[in-house]
C-alpha cells in the first residue's frame, strides 16, 4: 500500500485530489483485518474467486464509464476493460470447469465487492471531465493495487500450475491496463 501511495504522490497535487477516492478505497479494500485473513494464505480456489470478483468489479466500472462519459479515450478504455476482463473471466471459468472445481468466496472477495459499491455510487454522482478524471484515477489505483496483489501475494502462492499460468497471463494484460490508465490520468489533468 505504501508503494501505491508513493506512486500516486508522483502524479501531482491536482491528480491527488482525484485519486483520493481510489486510494482511500484501496487502502480499505486491501487492508488485512486479521491474521487469519491474509491474502497470501488464500487457497487456489479462493484466489480464483478474488480474481473473478475483481474482474467483474472493473467491468461494472467500465459500464458506468460508457453510460456517463462522452470522452472518446475514456470510452475506448472502458470498452477495452469490458472486453479483456470478460475474456479473462471466461478463461478462468473454463479452467475451473476443466479442473472440476468451483471458486470459493472469501473475505477479500467480499471486501472488494462491498468497497466497489461505494466507489460506483461516488463515481455515478460525477459528470463531465470530473467523472472522467475520477474514473481514470480509480482505474489507475485499482490496477496498481490488484496487480500488486496478484504479482506478490497470489502468483507465488498458487499451487496449481495451470491456474498459476493463467494468472501470469492475466497479469501481463492488467499491467498494460495500468499503463493505459496512467496515460489517461496524465492526459486528463
Amino acid at each position: 500500500m505504501k508503494k501505491l501511495i508513493s506512486e500516486v504522490q508522483k502524479l501531482g497535487n491536482e491528480t491527488m485530489k482525484v485519486l483520493t477516492l481510489g486510494v482511500i478505497s484501496f487502502g480499505i479494500a486491501f487492508s488485512v483485518p486479521a491474521a487469519a485473513e491474509n491474502p497470501a494464505e488464500l487457497n487456489d480456489l479462493e484466489i480464483a474467486h478474488v480474481a473473478y470478483s475483481a474482474d467483474n468489479i472493473d467491468i461494472k466500472y467500465a459500464h458506468l464509464a460508457l453510460a456517463l462519459s462522452d470522452n472518446p479515450d475514456v470510452r475506448k478504455f472502458a470498452e477495452t476493460m469490458i472486453r479483456d476482463h470478460e475474456a479473462v473471466n471466461k478463461a478462468a471459468l473454463d479452467l475451473l470447469g476443466k479442473l472440476g472445481a468451483q471458486a470459493q468466496d472469501n473475505f477479500l472477495s467480499q471486501t472488494l465487492n462491498k468497497n466497489s459499491e461505494k466507489i460506483i455510487t461516488d463515481l455515478a454522482a460525477l459528470r463531465g471531465v470530473e467523472f472522467d478524471r475520477a474514473y481514470a484515477a480509480n482505474e489507475l489505483a485499482y490496477h496498481k493495487a490488484v496487480n500488486e496483489l496478484v504479482e506478490h501475494s497470489f502468483i507465488p502462492n498458487i499451487e496449481n500450475e495451470e491456474v498459476k499460468a493463467l494468472f501470469k497471463q492475466g497479469l501481463k494484460i492488467f499491467k498494460a491496463h495500468e499503463g493505459h490508465a496512467e496515460m489517461m490520468v496524465k492526459k486528463l489533468k
